[in-house]
């Protein structure tokens, strides 16, 4: 009885093809043809919808129509600023703690033979920060090289020694004028020459003090715009002349 129902309520149900939105393709009972796109407006536009409410367009995702008009950024206005400002006004100098007469006051060095313009900076005792501004009138130029100025790199170390000077030269490190002088030089490297028109940074600190000898050792690196050009260790020591 129950196998007769079954087929009968089969026998009773609709064709597949009775679905008015699908139709028989051709005369093959086994396609199915979708309902032709002509009857769709030709502007419509499939509905997008949102998570927060399926109905409605998906203004909560951010995807409403956004207008095409060009946008100004803050990073085009910071470089096209940066680029109005003329190159010599935008490297400030640098700074004076000592000036030439200071640093004359200090080192018992003279023309031609002082290597230190300025100091830009100076702690007592611990370091100091000199600049040498390297021109093409320097009195060495003429024969180091006559076609290519190169700043010899024994004068660089000197100039390097003469800001550890400045170190040491104070009464509260003990140090004086009259019985300072450079005791030697280890592992010292030239790592790029240094030309007419460059400004040689040159920093020196105290590493070691030995009050007790007279000896001081101190590290000392000179850069130009920031490349390391000469390094070493230096030997200052005190004594009678």
């Amino acid at each position: 009885m129950e196998a007769s129902a079954m087929a009968r309520s089969l026998l009773s149900a609709p064709p597949l093809h009775s679905n008015p939105s699908l139709s028989r393709h051709g005369s093959n009972p086994d396609l199915l043809s979708f309902p032709s796109p002509k009857s769709q407006p030709r502007n419509a536009l499939p509905p997008v919808l949102s998570l927060s409410n399926p109905k409605s367009p998906a203004r909560t995702l951010g995807m409403e129509r956004r207008s095409h008009l060009p946008t100004r950024c803050s990073v085009d206005s910071a470089v096209k600023t940066e680029e109005e400002v003329p190159i010599e006004k935008r490297f400030p100098p640098f700074p004076t703690v000592l000036d030439i007469n200071q640093i004359r006051d200090i080192l018992p060095h003279r023309f031609p033979f002082l290597l230190v313009d300025r100091v830009v900076e100076y702690q007592a005792g611990v370091t100091a920060v000199g600049i040498k501004n390297v021109t093409i009138n320097d009195n060495f130029f003429p024969g180091h090289f006559p076609e290519r100025p190169i700043m010899p790199g024994v004068l660089m170390v000197e100039a390097m020694a003469q800001v550890g000077g400045l170190v040491m030269l104070q009464p509260e490190v003990g140090g004086s004028r009259d019985n300072f002088f450079f005791a030697g030089i280890d592992k010292v490297r030239f790592r790029k020459p240094v030309i007419a028109g460059d400004t040689l940074v040159m920093r020196m600190t105290l590493v070691k003090l030995q009050k007790r000898f007279g000896i001081a050792k101190m590290e000392g690196k000179a850069y130009v715009g920031g490349d390391l050009v000469c390094e070493g260790e230096f030997l200052m020591a005190t004594g009678s002349e």
